[in-house]
């Protein structure tokens, strides 16, 4: 059969915009490490799946450049989008290209983002968009602008907050309007290839504040430390890990394994001044492969993973005495309260393995904001729909311990300790300082006051302890550690046969 030369015309212009007609630029791309938006789109969602918007657009600069000139280096206007699959389930996924004027948004390219940010609220579906790119792009001038602030892409993308689950992915560098769109996302994903920031070089010597070299303006190191990227991994990794993180928002799994449940009876070191890694006992709780640390480098005292318990999402918050021994700090109260918000907008019951000497205290510690920083879990915790599950691991002291259970032992749906727990209104020994000060302070021997303070400590221990707290039912229970995944799993699964599960859909803040 014939072809007739307007589809001639159409596959000819076609041709155009794949990476095969930028042979060069694409070859250097992959010299220093990058990838194409074709191929990160290609990677990322099923073969033959993906179908494109506005793959014939170019640049707003006919004025000044000639058509072939457009056809060859504005191809779609620096930005690839459309719908595909993910393992059959709907998505939508977007990708500034590099190669295009070093990914930055023209006036066109912000047209075809409207666009798809209004077909994604209107079918709802999850979001994946590799936001790399240098911002704002000025020299459209077909286009009459003068202050190039009437765009609403970035109300669009940021009004989808609660409505559908965005994940950002940066591997390479992403500066200002590329970098709100990264900033407004549930989670991002970054590799080390990435320099995040709200100004680039250009913006940064403008402002009369240096020359940055493009790398150093917001390396990965300091994104992870600072909070800012929520998954740091490998060169070549971060489509994988994309895929991971939309997965948890694509509804439960059949098929899950679990690891024999005895070893958490050792877990958790005997006494209360040793630390532990508690990322294993997430893991032996989840179902094998399920779990997924996030800004494991910010307030690292405090532990946020998604994961799964026979096959549904669920979110993990739990202190990590390795740091500040498990104390809440202002840094913990935001990473916990914003992971909260996160779980309940998407209908993740949220486990909290508990244990804590309290929220983090002095003088140096209240000038970080702690005050209202920490209460933020508070308030979070207190507006959740979907169901908060409590285990306490080993200590659960003072307002640190009930921030951790959203302001009480009976907030929870269900609040159970192991053995060897011991809960109470701040540490201990400290207790015994302070209630006792007065009878201490007249014992005038060293020795003797210290024997004093040992004695009444261990006796207010004995009575603190999990099983006379269950005694006069300000918990649920005390069990067996290796109960905790068999118990948790039954009090999901009667949260979602009662239509617990389905989230709030309430704005996620971005801190």
């Amino acid at each position: 059969m014939s072809i007739r030369p307007e589809l001639l015309e159409v596959l000819a212009r076609r041709a155009l915009t794949e990476d095969a007609a930028r042979p060069e630029a694409v070859t250097k791309l992959h010299a220093r490490g990058g990838r194409t938006a074709r191929e990160q789109v290609a990677a990322l969602v099923d073969a033959g799946s993906y179908v494109e918007y506005g793959r014939f657009v170019t640049a707003a600069q006919a004025a000044k450049r000639t058509d072939d000139d457009l056809l060859d280096r504005t191809v779609a206007d620096g930005i690839v989008g459309g719908l595909a699959t993910i393992d059959g389930h709907a998505v939508a996924v977007l990708s500034y290209d590099y190669l295009v004027m070093a990914g930055t948004q023209g006036m066109r390219g912000h047209r075809k983002t409207d666009r798809l940010l209004d077909v994604v609220a209107r079918l709802g579906v999850p979001t994946v968009f590799f936001a790399a790119g240098g911002g704002g792009r000025p020299g459209d001038v077909d286009i009459p602008l003068v202050s190039a602030l009437d765009v609403t892409t970035f109300a669009a993308w940021a009004r989808l907050s609660g409505k559908v689950p965005r994940v950002a992915v940066i591997d390479d560098n992403c500066f200002a309007g590329n970098a709100v769109i990264a900033g407004c996302a549930d989670l991002i994903v970054a590799t080390p290839r990435a320099s995040l920031g709200m100004g680039g070089p250009a913006m940064i010597a403008g402002g009369g504040l240096g020359d940055v070299a493009a790398a150093d303006v917001g390396p990965l190191d300091v994104m992870v430390a600072n909070g800012v990227v929520d998954l740091a991994v490998d060169d070549g990794e971060a489509v994988d890990a994309a895929r991971a993180l939309l997965g948890y928002f694509l509804g439960p799994l059949d098929a899950w394994t679990a690891v024999d449940q005895v070893s958490l009876r050792a877990a958790v070191p005997e006494g209360e001044r040793t630390s532990y890694d508690v990322v294993p006992i997430v893991e032996t709780i989840a179902d094998v492969d399920s779990v997924t640390v996030l800004r494991a480098g910010f307030a690292p005292e405090l532990l946020t993973a998604l994961g799964r318990i026979e096959g549904r999402t669920v979110g993990f918050v739990a202190n990590d005495t390795r740091h500040v021994a498990g104390a809440i700090t202002a840094d913990a109260g935001d990473k916990a309260a914003r992971f909260i918000q996160l779980c309940d907008a998407w209908g993740f019951p949220v486990v909290s393995l508990v244990d804590t000497p309290g929220m983090m205290v002095g003088a140096e510690a209240e000038r970080t904001g702690l005050v209202r920083h920490t209460s933020r879990l508070l308030v979070a915790a207190a507006a959740m729909q979907v169901p908060l599950l409590g285990v306490v691991l080993r200590r659960g002291y003072g307002l640190g311990a009930q921030a951790m259970l959203g302001g009480s032992t009976h907030e929870p749906l269900m609040t159970l300790a192991w053995p060897g727990a011991h809960l109470g209104a701040m540490g201990l020994e400290g207790a015994v300082r302070l209630s006792m000060r007065r009878e201490l302070e007249a014992i005038e021997d060293d020795g003797e006051r210290e024997r004093t303070v040992r004695e009444l400590t261990a006796s207010a221990q004995a009575h603190s302890t999990a099983l006379n707290v269950a005694r006069h039912f300000e918990i649920d229970d005390v069990i067996d550690p290796a109960e905790t995944r068999g118990i948790l799993a039954q009090l999901i699964g009667a949260a979602a046969r009662d239509g617990r599960l389905t989230g709030s859909g309430r704005t996620v803040d971005t801190w």
